[in-house]
């Protein structure tokens, strides 16, 4: 069997997927004899900035802390903040210094391409908009990628063992590939062999812009292929001049044939500002890097309390936090022992108790969360 330059689950889950330097840290508490009880907290922002995100990837943070004799509580995925702790884990501090690095790893990637998808799914509330980007990504985080995608709103994803790891089917048609393997001239017998060979659950979708022009081979492909449900055009940006110019003219043209009920849905370098652009014209689009490229959020995990004393460094706000929304969408940050803001709701919840995961984790439960919580801060507006 290959070996992969990929570290296994069990390492992530005993520790050692860490900073040498907390193997230094653990060494010199021991070495000391100091395990303190902590209060840390995992911030972007200490004081809220207006700039929202999508906070993802905490199934599996809980699964790093559980067996580790710690409490933890934390935001509900798919919760939109802008700044204050996302999650709070107090215990000795020794129970949970090595799971530090893969912890804010668990967090930071995943609210990045949550966020990103949230951003897209908001520029087509109306459209079909599907995940294609893992190829883009190393293989390793492809369910991570698929799954951030659907917290953030999106309908469906196309990587294939990516969807078998978080529960869903992956979807797909076919690839230029495909279309050039039957060589130029013979698109038809790509699109016909398609269609006969596939199961009739999948949709007929013809990809239309291999060799010639695509208005062209749109209009072929209709009359090669029955009852087809849309033809996608993937046209390379070197290539594709005023993209929405050609949307529009396929758009015409099969109308003008009768053909209303075939859709047109666009892919290749699509994000939410080319979305908007053409979301009149086309009925679905697939996203690729502007997803699955996200930059990870800057997480850190910050000591607040030892021993039931306020502590922290320099630049952090030291205390035990609670984080509340109130119902003009604003996100406020306070201190656990102090009262919140009239009528805000506290947002930081069990997550782990005494090593033991209190929490229930549903995707399509996430991103309800996220379009309900988007709609209420006025995020993408």
């Amino acid at each position: 069997m290959a070996e992969f330059d990929i570290v296994p689950s069990e390492d992530i889950a005993a520790g050692r997927a860490t900073d040498a330097y907390f193997d230094r840290t653990m060494e010199a508490l021991q070495h000391a004899g100091k395990n303190p009880t902590v209060v840390t907290e995992v911030t972007l922002d200490q004081f809220p900035t207006g700039e929202w995100n999508v906070f993802a990837g905490v199934e599996d943070a809980a699964q790093l802390l559980a067996g580790y004799d710690v409490d933890a509580d934390a935001l509900r995925e798919g919760q939109l903040f802008d700044g204050g702790p996302v999650m709070r884990i107090e215990g000795r501090y020794q129970e949970f210094c090595r799971l530090e690095t893969a912890l804010l790893g668990f967090l930071s990637h995943p609210t990045g391409v949550a966020t990103r998808a949230l951003e897209t799914r908001r520029a087509a509330p109306d459209s079909l908009v599907l995940s294609f980007g893992t190829r883009h990504v190393h293989p390793s985080i492809g369910a991570m990628i698929e799954r951030s995608a659907l917290v953030g709103g999106l309908d469906g994803i196309s990587n294939v063992a990516a969807g078998e790891v978080i529960g869903r089917e992956a979807g797909g048609t076919m690839p230029h590939a495909l279309v050039i393997c039957f060589g130029r001239g013979n698109q038809e017998q790509a699109w016909r062999a398609f269609d006969e060979a596939v199961g009739e659950d999948v949709p007929r979708v013809a990809l239309c812009d291999t060799y010639d022009d695509e208005v062209e081979e749109t209009l072929r492909a209709v009359e090669a292929v029955e009852d087809l449900d849309s033809v996608r055009i993937d046209t390379t940006s070197s290539r594709r001049g005023d993209f929405r110019h050609i949307l529009r003219e396929i758009r015409w043209k099969l109308d003008a044939r009768g053909h209303e009920d075939i859709g047109i849905f666009a892919s290749g370098g699509i994000g939410p500002e080319s979305i908007r652009e053409l979301r009149d014209v086309a009925a679905g689009f697939g996203i690729g890097s502007y997803v699955s490229n996200a930059d990870p959020e800057d997480f850190a995990l910050d000591i607040v309390e030892v021993e039931g004393e306020l502590a922290a460094k320099r630049g952090k706000l030291d205390g035990k936090k609670e984080v509340y929304r109130t119902p003009d969408g604003a996100h406020h940050v306070g201190l656990a022992d102090r009262d919140g803001p009239k009528d805000g709701d506290p947002l930081l919840e069990p997550l782990i108790r005494d090593g033991e995961i209190v929490r229930e984790f549903d995707i399509d439960a996430a991103a309800e969360r996220a379009a309900e919580d988007a709609e209420t801060v006025g995020f993408g507006r």
